[in-house]
């Protein structure tokens, strides 16, 4: 199966060099670039990608309004950032991006997260994602108020959103809750049911503002 994939990006070296990269694996096809939101939308719409790899912040219309643009279409959205634009993270992420990549990312890092958010996981496993998440959401200031839905959530569940909140990967989870594997992924899809979340990118977020993980405080292991 041939990856589609979208480029859109305002700088046009980083764009053709991202676009390159993707186009020469076997598995991808780069089936259009884009030089701003509006352009990015439009394209995915006539040729209905797999994976949209999208700036964050671009002219015209920026990265978070064409993800929400996207809102219902099956495309992934992995985003671009740099240290710099921490704010935008947690917009980025509501709006339903599936994972962040710095604009420095390694060429073989880049290849792989298209993969990992093309087979539906959210590119979560970098840990330089949730401290850019738990910074986002740090400068924002505390939560406003809980996450519609979490008082739905059963214990293990909500324990469960704790560790998603963290980062953590199911085999961890697994070995936290002492539970199989079977079993956390059966929580993280009551989790995501129940809070009408898209995928476990969007689980860190309402763990952080729901309160249940707090930025700054220590993890339940306590790394």
């Amino acid at each position: 199966m041939t990856i589609r994939v979208v480029v859109a990006d305002d700088q046009e070296l980083v764009r053709g060099a991202f676009a390159m990269i993707l186009d020469t694996e076997p598995d991808m096809e780069v089936v259009a670039e884009a030089a701003d939101g509006a352009e990015a939308v439009a394209a995915v719409e006539r040729h209905s990608p797999d994976v949209l790899v999208l700036d964050i912040r671009m002219p015209l219309m920026d990265g978070i309004e064409a993800t929400r643009r996207l809102a219902g279409h099956p495309v992934r959205v992995l985003m671009l950032t740099t240290f710099g634009q921490d704010e935008y993270i947690v917009d980025a992420l509501r709006a339903g991006a599936s994972g962040f990549l710095l604009k420095d990312v390694r060429r073989a890092e880049l290849v792989q997260a298209v993969r990992v958010v093309a087979a539906g996981e959210s590119l979560l496993a970098p840990s330089v994602t949730t401290r850019l998440i738990e910074t986002a959401v740090r400068r924002q200031g505390p939560p406003a108020g809980s996450w519609a839905g979490t008082d739905r959530l059963t214990p293990r569940e909500r324990e469960t959103l704790q560790l998603l909140g963290r980062g953590l990967t199911n085999t961890e989870i697994a070995a936290a809750m002492v539970v199989t594997e079977h079993t956390v992924k059966t929580h993280v899809s009551g989790v995501l049911s129940k809070l009408g979340l898209r995928d476990r990118a969007q689980a860190v977020v309402a763990a952080y503002e729901s309160g249940l993980v707090v930025a700054g405080q220590p993890s339940p292991s306590g790394e």
